[in-house]
């Protein structure tokens, strides 16, 4: 639950002080230098409430100054009610609906929401902190959404697509491979193509090696799976889908929430946003309810997340001296 009459929804010094509680709890930190006893805060009419100078490096920044909110002319309690909504919303929000919510142009609303989805990212290096462990069992599975960007007319082995008796053309559907540990969180990942290769890469540098996987009867996961502790699989194929503790049914519902989401929500999705997207699923379901993280907590971890990430979609001057 989330109180959307708090006023860090619709005063800026409330939203600006929440945000500074958060990035700087033990009193604000020059983002240039990393310096916090040479920080003062200045005063007077002519900068505005929430500038800070560094002595140090001669610089003055606002707590905006090296996150995904820097440069951006949008209030931060709209940012924070924006964050509000797209962290509360199970399956998303539109960038219509939070353009007609927060009152700010669709253009507007639609760069914040990938600025958002930026902050959700999962930034950790690949291997840094392994899935798994000794006792621990990892679902995997790969589905396929959305039409690629560039689909191609002939099969690998040179022969054209023929349209099946169902009247579907080729797949060319966009790939996609998670991992899920039971209890635990999911990763994952927009391929280019789902083979055994790249899902062995994609196992191996994410999934610690002590590890019970289970699988669907896909051979991309045969050989990989003889990595591990144990491999155990289900045929769907022939209608099993629980045998004992085996199945992939947590997998499953991880992507039936993201479809439902893509198809009911978003719709529309280019191939090249794809990853931000599966980084909101990713997120919401790694702070979600069954572990303690409720709205204004996963809310408040995206604002701990935005801090040491931008994202623009022209080239970023550079710039000396203020900023804000």
């Amino acid at each position: 639950m989330c109180n959307l009459t708090d006023p860090i929804f619709h005063n800026e010094d409330s939203a600006r002080a929440h945000l500074e509680q958060i990035r700087w709890p033990n009193g604000p930190v020059c983002p240039f230098c990393g310096e916090r006893d040479t920080v003062k805060a200045l005063g007077g009419k002519s900068m505005g409430p929430g500038w800070y100078h560094c002595s140090d490096c001669r610089k003055k920044f606002t707590v905006r100054v090296g996150t995904v909110y820097e440069r951006s002319k949008v209030a931060l309690h709209k940012w924070l009610l924006a964050t509000q909504m797209m962290a509360s919303s199970k399956k998303g929000i539109s960038a219509h609906q939070i353009h007609r919510t927060i009152g700010v142009t669709y253009k507007t609303a639609w760069f914040m929401c990938h600025r958002i989805r930026e902050a959700m990212r999962d930034d950790r290096a690949p291997g840094s902190d392994g899935m798994g462990g000794e006792g621990k069992t990892v679902e995997a599975d790969e589905t396929y959404f959305g039409k690629v960007e560039n689909p191609s007319k002939v099969r690998k082995d040179g022969t054209p697509f023929l349209k099946s008796k169902a009247g579907r053309g080729p797949s060319n559907k966009r790939a996609v491979v998670a991992l899920v540990e039971r209890g635990g969180n999911v990763r994952s990942f927009h391929v280019e193509k789902a083979n055994r290769d790249t899902v062995a890469t994609i196992l191996f540098e994410n999934v610690s090696r002590e590890t019970v996987l289970y699988t669907d009867e896909s051979r991309l996961y045969t050989l990989p799976g003889e990595q591990y502790a144990s491999h155990e699989s289900v045929r769907h194929s022939a209608d099993e889908y629980v045998r004992g503790s085996v199945h992939t049914n947590t997998i499953e519902g991880v992507f039936s929430i993201f479809k439902r989401g893509m198809r009911g929500v978003y719709q529309h999705c280019k191939e090249k946003h794809l990853h931000r997207y599966l980084a909101e699923f990713d997120f919401r379901y790694n702070n979600r309810d069954k572990l303690g993280v409720n709205d204004a907590e996963r809310r408040d971890n995206i604002v701990r997340a935005a801090e040491g990430k931008r994202l623009t979609y022209r080239r970023t001057a550079q710039f000396h001296g203020a900023a804000a």
